[in-house]
């Protein structure tokens, strides 16, 4: 009986490891840098970013990120260029308006660098990528509140996940570039532990 009680107050220390962190989507966004006629870079920002950040301070490689972002937001300042990317030629929005990370692996690097692999959904596929990142320490905001920040940065085939439309140049190449630099830049904020239930009233 000892022995049992031992295992799960050493499994319910090791859960406490993890402290889970939520994106704050005000101060948070995604980025996208893709060729043009192969000379230069069209440079867009995605919708909202939302999700949580499971830290485990004593093995990183034990945190967890599970992340969505808004596709039908996407800006890249040209009206018309922004509906064709939201068609069905590119992430074809009404279907799909969104795009989810979750992690399957952290590596820890030097310093705050991490390397964080995951499942990548969009446009309906899911493919397995790698971002380059960091995950900073905390620090305290004007009003008190611990703050900290993950950042990552990743690059992708837009083929992979069916964003196939593009043209043919006359002198050969194609007018959208096939890879897509993705930038990820998040602040979070500590998620407030759920409140204990209340006691049940003392029986008389």
């Amino acid at each position: 009986m000892k022995k049992l009680l031992l295992t799960a107050v050493v499994a319910a220390s090791s859960l406490s490891l993890a402290a889970p962190w939520k994106i704050d989507s005000s101060h948070s966004g995604a980025n996208f840098g893709v060729k043009h006629l192969q000379i230069s870079t069209v440079n867009g920002t995605l919708g909202t970013v939302s999700g949580t950040v499971d830290i485990d301070e004593k093995d990183v490689t034990k945190s967890k990120v599970d992340a969505s972002i808004d596709v039908k937001d996407l800006n890249t300042k040209e009206p018309k260029r922004d509906d064709h990317l939201r068609s069905p030629d590119f992430f074809d929005v009404a279907k799909f308006p969104t795009a989810t990370f979750k992690s399957t692996r952290f590596e820890k690097g030097a310093g705050n660098k991490v390397k964080v692999t995951g499942d990548l959904t969009m446009h309906g596929v899911t493919k397995s990528v790698t971002l380059d990142g960091e995950l900073s320490g905390e620090v305290t905001n004007p009003w008190g509140g611990k703050v900290r920040a993950f950042s990552g940065t990743t690059t992708i085939n837009r083929k992979d996940f069916g964003l196939g439309w593009n043209k043919t140049l006359e002198a050969g190449g194609l007018l959208v570039g096939e890879e897509v630099k993705v930038d990820i830049e998040t602040e979070l904020n500590p998620v407030a532990p759920a409140a204990a239930p209340a006691a049940a009233p003392a029986k008389k």
